[in-house]
């Protein structure tokens, strides 16, 4: 899961930039000389990034905004166990902080490649009681809500959302059709257009650098 989650963190970056693109060259079918290259050293970026076993107060403060949640969430996947079936109860044995900004990583990167309907299909799901308090505690609170609400309707109509889910792509497709978990995702890419949630985190971890560190 951490893998797919790091690769989904790149693939936001990368349709972050497709969409600047397309706000700056609505007459332009191609992407821009400018946006060629930020994509490009984005992605050398990401490949040739320091991960961090362990997290000082100095990689901290020395970190740009830009890279602190990346480096934080790339310490925090260096402590999972190398058996994912332990994901967990490895989680769960960190403080509060490191709790909120893996999980809700989790969430964002689910939530941006396929919705609410990916995250709650995914492994990410055994989180998902859990990602109200951790949004409220980075003090994201419309996306706690937000996600407390759809954590309901997921409760409610389960066995509706989950009934084409049989394990293949075809299945997964059709279980998007008239699924009640859409509307959410259109609040949730529109909330973000107001509320910066990785800015959001980044504040955070500033704020208490002391959970994060490791010496």
């Amino acid at each position: 899961m951490v893998r797919r989650i790091i690769i989904m963190g790149l693939i936001a970056t990368i349709l972050n930039l497709f969409a600047c693109s397309r706000r700056t060259n609505d007459n332009n079918s191609g992407l821009s000389k400018e946006v060629e290259e930020r994509l490009s050293q984005s992605i050398e970026a990401f490949k040739n990034r320091p991960i961090h076993k362990e997290l000082t107060e100095q990689i901290i403060d020395s970190t740009p905004d830009d890279n602190l949640l990346q480096v934080v969430f790339d310490n925090l996947s260096e402590k999972q166990s190398t058996d994912y079936e332990k994901e967990y109860e490895t989680v769960m044995s960190w403080n509060k902080s490191r709790q909120a900004i893996y999980m809700i990583w989790a969430l964002e990167a689910e939530v941006n490649n396929g919705g609410y309907n990916q995250f709650y299909s995914n492994s990410s799901a055994q989180f998902y009681k859990h990602l109200s308090d951790a949004l409220e505690l980075v003090g994201a609170n419309k996306f706690a809500d937000l996600t407390n609400r759809a954590n309901e309707t997921f409760e409610q109509e389960k066995s509706k959302i989950t009934q084409h889910q049989d394990g293949t792509i075809e299945g997964f497709s059709k279980s998007y059709d008239d699924n009640p978990l859409n509307k959410y995702d259109d609040e949730f890419y529109e909330l973000y257009q107001t509320e910066n949630l990785q800015q959001i985190q980044v504040g955070f971890i500033r704020r208490n650098k002391k959970e994060f560190i490791d010496k």
